[in-house]
């Protein structure tokens, strides 16, 4: 590894520990790279950095944020949690089902975990501690089961990923269905663990249209799950145009529930800003930074450094996932998928393993750096949202690391689960 790659990714470290936004953080080094080497120019530094958002995929991302943020403001969320409660409130444990399961119907419109957890957290965990949940149970699984939404389509991580490694969208998208429903059975089996000898933990049951008013009503919002994905698999239009068309959906279906007000519509927009821009920024700064270690030869460097260690795919896999781990504690997930993938997805083909494996390895990797003190930002979110300590979040999100690094094992070592789906509708 040569100095330039050492002295950059020091830099970057340094940065990030004393807090400069993580855009800043990947300029700066990529801006003095190019100041000081007299084979650059600030001219190609701009034109690669504009390059890394020219991409009619990306725009995706804006679309799919906004998607998220209607469903968030228009009260589809509530609407959710309503209908899962109508329909197995009187099971034992009913009420961490009914988060598991409303976590999975919001993620088919939100596409990242931030999101999940913001809408629903504010209803669940108060919900659950209302009923005997305990705290530290009621605020994990809420934190847990906000991953599904960056797993399953139309996950925004998925988004990124694609566009940078070359792949498919939407083949991307289908190898995440499995992994988050093997996510949902998983979860839904500690609840039950944990429930199964506390027969208060149940609701009274209630029948005719007491039971199926609110099932009805939370209906359509579903719908936007069957315009995004089936017109994506149906070939019907890309995932950008599915992005549009999903928030049209949404858009229409808020001003039937009449929640489609100016002051929603003025959050909407000002949050959906906010975080596409953000997230775009990152973009751009990861595309110079990720330039600047291609022309150093930092993904031929770090494939004869690994191909020195080890020459198996499983030791490989086990290395990968130590080194997303640890990552994924300090890097937001963006950056890290536009730092990584360049280098790690080029080596991965090397060892035969499928782009679409290593894809979802990477992506569920870093997923559980959201939930991973110091940047853990679904934990901050959480407290925020439920005004419960984040150290306390943190103590009640511990014990969900075991189930959650149990499913990432049998995503690492069982690729069937990521391309046996995409292989029935390439």
């Amino acid at each position: 590894m040569t100095m330039t790659i050492v002295w950059m990714v020091l830099a970057l470290l340094i940065l990030l520990v004393l807090r400069v936004p993580v855009a800043i953080a990947l300029l700066v080094p990529s801006l003095i790279y190019v100041l000081l080497d007299p084979t650059a120019s600030l001219q190609l530094a701009a034109q690669q950095t504009l390059s890394g958002v020219n991409s009619f995929p990306l725009l995706a991302v804006p679309l799919f944020i906004m998607l998220g943020n209607i469903a968030n403001v228009s009260g589809i969320s509530d609407r959710l949690f309503n209908a899962a409660t109508a329909l197995i409130g009187h099971v034992r444990g009913s009420l961490g089902y009914v988060n598991v399961a409303t976590s999975f119907g919001f993620a088919w419109m939100s596409g990242a975990a931030i999101s999940d957890a913001a809408a629903l957290g504010r209803v669940q965990v108060p919900a659950m501690t209302k009923r005997g949940y305990g705290e530290g149970f009621s605020v994990g699984l809420t934190a847990s089961s906000s991953l599904i939404a960056p797993i399953l389509p139309p996950s925004i991580p998925a988004i990124i990923y694609a566009v940078t490694a070359g792949l498919s969208v939407g083949a991307l998208f289908v190898a995440g269905v499995l992994p988050a429903l093997l996510l949902v059975t998983v979860l839904c089996l500690v609840v039950w663990w944990s429930t199964r000898k506390d027969d208060g933990l149940r609701l009274a049951a209630v029948r005719g249209r007491e039971r199926w008013l609110p099932v009805l009503s939370a209906l359509p919002a579903l719908g936007a799950a069957v315009v995004v994905l089936g017109g994506i698999l149906g070939g019907f239009f890309t995932p950008t145009e599915a992005a549009g068309i999903g928030v049209l959906y949404m858009l229409a279906l808020s001003a039937c529930y009449r929640t489609l007000t100016r002051a929603n519509l003025t959050r909407i927009v000002s949050s959906t800003v906010e975080t596409g821009g953000a997230v775009l920024l990152i973009v751009c700064a990861a595309a110079l930074f990720g330039w600047v270690l291609a022309r150093e030869r930092a993904p031929q460097l770090a494939a004869e450094a690994i191909f020195s260690l080890t020459s198996s795919p499983i030791v490989f896999l086990l290395l990968l996932n130590l080194l997303l781990i640890v990552v994924g504690a300090v890097l937001e997930p963006t950056a890290a998928i536009l730092i990584l993938v360049p280098v790690l997805a080029p080596v991965a083909t090397q060892f035969g393993l499928d782009p679409l494996h290593i894809a979802m390895v990477i992506i569920f990797n870093l997923m559980l750096g959201l939930l991973t003190p110091p940047v853990g930002l679904v934990l901050f979110v959480l407290s925020s949202v439920t005004d419960i300590p984040v150290s306390r979040v943190i103590r009640g999100a511990v014990p969900f690391y075991v189930p959650l690094l149990l499913v990432l094992l049998i995503v690492t070592f069982f690729p069937f689960f990521t391309t046996w789906l995409p292989g029935l509708v390439r």
